[in-house]
This record gives C-alpha cells, structure tokens and sequence, in this order.
C-alpha cells in the first residue's frame, strides 16, 4: 500500500521555535532532528521521506509528529520526564572530586604546582577505588570538567593577588596622597599655576614622581621588512606593516625619569646599568636642573638602588636639597611616572627595531624631547577629597631620607661614612 503523507497542522506560534532550532548552532541533535521532522511534515512529506531525509528510523518521525498532536512543539522538541540514563556518579562522589580539586598536586605526591584536566582525571581515577569511590575509577575528562563547573571550582586556573606585607602602608600611602593634594591647591579649575609649594623655611619645592624602567630591549631587524600597500592585500584585508619574526639582541638599556608635577616636564637619564651610582648621577643631573636654595622633592618606590649607602652618601653632600617620600611596599600604582612609562611602551617601544644601542638610547631621548615640547602635567585625583592639609604637617612628611637606618633619630643628620679605598701597593725596586 502507498506510503500516503499526513500533513501535520501546526498551530500559529508553533512554527516559530522549530524553525529557530533547525538552524541553531548550539542546539542539541535531538532538537535538531525534531525540529527538521516536524517542519517537513507540515510541508507535507511522507514519514518515510522524512526519515531518510534526517537518517532516522521511521518510527521516530511517527513518535514526534505524536507527541506534537497530544502535547504542541514543547513535547515534541523535549525529552518526556524520566527518560535517559540515570545518574551514577552519586552526590558523595561528586563533593569527593570537588574537595580533591581544591587540594594542591604536590599535596598528594603529584609534581605540578596546579592541577590540569588531563592530569586531574588521571589522578582521580587512580585513588577512587581506594578512597571509596569506585565509580570514579572509570570517570572521564569531561565529565569531571562539567562537576567542577557545577560546583564553581575552577582548578585549572590560576589568578594573581598581591599582598599588603607592609605593615605602615597607610600611613605611607597617606603621605603620598597629602603631597598630591598640596600641588592640586596650586593650581586653578583651569589647571593653570597659582603658586608654588613651599616648606616650612619658604623655600620653592619642586615635586617629582620618579622611577626606572630597566631592561629596555634593543633589538635589530634581520631585513627590511615590508611597508603597508594602498589598496589592500591580495585578499582585499587593509594592509599592516610586515616583517620578520626574527631579530637580533643587541643588549639592553635602563631609563631614569622623573616628572616635575607642577610642569609635566620629563626629566630621563639613560643607562646601561641599573645601579646606585645611576641613581647618584640622576640626582646630580636634576640638582643642576633647579636654582639653588630650592628643595626637590622625589616621590618613589623602596628600589635598592634608592636606599642603598651610595645613594644616602649624596644628599650629605648637598644638605637640605633632596627629600623622599616613599610608596609602600607593592603600592607602585601611587606613582603617577608608571603610568607615563605605560605611554611610553605603547606608543614608542613596542615593535621598535634599532641598528645599535646607541640608536636606542637616542630615540628615547627624542621621545621626551617631544614629549616636553608640550609638557602635560599629571594631576592625581583619587582619594584627595578625605585629606585636609589644615590637619597636616607637609613638612614633617620625608621623615625617611633614604633609608630606615637615616631615618633613626640619633643618625638622622649624619653623613655617612666615607668608602673604603684601597692603597696602592708600592711597585718593588729592580
């Protein structure tokens, strides 16, 4: 007898979900195919010609068209209540995996310092049994990837926190947030100068936030490279520079640099080191920058190179002129030069080729050439409404001069002591 084709009546409304799912990416086979079935069959195909056409038995095309008659599209996309494999791995398992995914590998006598999927199933199956949990001998990847995800563990991630280790960091943060209040009082709505800081002797001070960026790469091209080209690529995409992935290491630089926040005017100093007598030479060049009888005032972070003996030996030298005030410990984001060496790095250092160091050394210092040409002061605004500079004693803030030691009552004023030098040893006579 001829396979006669029922048409299938489907409602207003109920085409609209069927037809979403036919063409959903994400939607699941069986949605799929059902979806498929039903809006072939209000075309009017036969059963037979619909489950050839979805390679699926006839009898499945017969059960979702009835499941549509007695209960709309929504019983015929989903399962009926009950259906499918019933759960094995039980509620114990699953809090086992999860507590054993919130342990460390080297923990249990894994080498890893975080667990990974592959790693982790391979764990699990292996102590299950001998845990108690033999149903998770034969667990898969997958599937203890879905556990974790219910539980909202994430075991193969890992993200980063810095700790606050130093005990006095609000005080110093404070410190930092009082000096920056007093320079926004110098200036109008307008950002223009109204007065210049001065401390408890009248003296001008000039305020810098200061910094070193060290291990600056110089790195050489091996060719040429290739220019962008007007009119696109061979496959019509806009046309990038291009060049060769290799390069040569040419050595690195250090940068010094210090921003005066009433001005905006960089000061940089370039280095092949990154030591204290960088630092000594920087503070020289800036004490030549300045008429004398004014106070330089460096904001800056507790590097070695800023508290070392060398460095504390110089401002002996020139009593009265230099004065620190320091960030605290893993609190660099207080200092207004790393966001100006972030500018740097995008907009002058990243990709950069050079023939030399010297080429380096010399396109950095044209960078702040360009950059004072039209100095933009740095202004900080976060944190300064809680600071009344009534309250404050702005003078008594650079309490540390450069180091903890300096900064003891009894050997604050000190200069300090004089290097060793060695004698020469007296060339013996013929």
């Amino acid at each position: 007898m001829a396979n006669r084709a029922k048409v299938v009546e489907l409602a207003e409304g109920d085409r609209e979900r069927p037809g979403r799912l036919s063409t959903c990416a994400t939607a699941s086979a069986r949605e799929h195919v059902r979806s498929k079935a039903l809006l072939y069959k209000a075309s009017g195909w036969t059963d037979a010609a619909v489950a050839d056409k979805m390679d699926v038995s006839v009898d499945t095309v017969r059960r979702c068209v009835a499941r549509y008659e007695s209960g709309g599209p929504e019983a015929a996309l989903a399962d009926a209540p009950g259906r499918g494999r019933r759960r094995e791995i039980s509620e114990s398992d699953r809090l086992w995996a999860v507590s054993l995914a919130c342990t460390k590998p080297k923990d249990v006598g894994r080498p890893a310092e975080f667990w990974y999927p592959a790693s982790f199933a391979a764990h699990v199956r292996e102590v299950a049994e001998a845990q108690g949990h033999p149903r998770m001998a034969r667990v898969s990847e997958t599937t203890l990837r879905k556990i974790m995800d219910e539980a909202k563990v994430r075991p193969f991630a890992v993200t980063y926190y810095c700790e606050r280790r130093d005990p006095d960091f609000d005080r110093k943060a404070h410190d930092v947030l009082v000096v920056y209040k007093q320079l926004r009082m110098c200036v109008d709505a307008d950002g223009n100068l109204v007065a210049e800081p001065t401390d408890g002797e009248g003296r001008v001070v000039h305020t810098h936030t200061c910094d070193e960026k060290p291990g600056i790469q110089a790195l050489a091209a091996t060719d040429e490279g290739r220019p962008p080209v007007p009119g696109g690529d061979a496959g019509g995409r806009p046309s990038p520079h291009r060049r060769d992935r290799e390069y040569a290491r040419l050595g690195t630089l250090s940068l010094l640099a210090a921003i005066d926040l009433l001005t905006g005017v960089a000061v940089p100093m370039v280095s092949d080191t990154h030591k204290s007598s960088d630092f000594v030479a920087f503070l020289r060049k800036l004490d030549g920058s300045y008429p004398k009888g004014d106070v330089i005032r460096l904001i800056l972070d507790n590097h070695s190179s800023h508290v070392s003996a060398e460095t504390q030996a110089y401002p002996d030298t020139v009593p009265g002129r230099f004065t620190f005030v320091f960030t605290p410990t893993h609190g660099s984001w207080l200092n207004l030069v790393e966001s100006f060496f972030g500018k740097l790095a995008r907009q002058m250092l990243r990709g950069i080729r050079v023939s030399s160091k010297k080429e380096l050394e010399e396109r950095i210092l044209l960078y702040f050439d360009e950059v004072n040409e039209v100095p933009v002061p740095h202004r900080w605004t976060w944190g300064l409404d809680d600071i009344d500079l009534g309250a404050e004693d702005v003078d008594a803030i650079p309490l540390e001069v450069v180091n903890r030691k300096a900064c003891r009552p009894e050997d604050r004023g000190k200069r300090a002591p004089e290097p060793p030098r060695r004698r020469r040893r007296a060339k013996a006579s013929a």
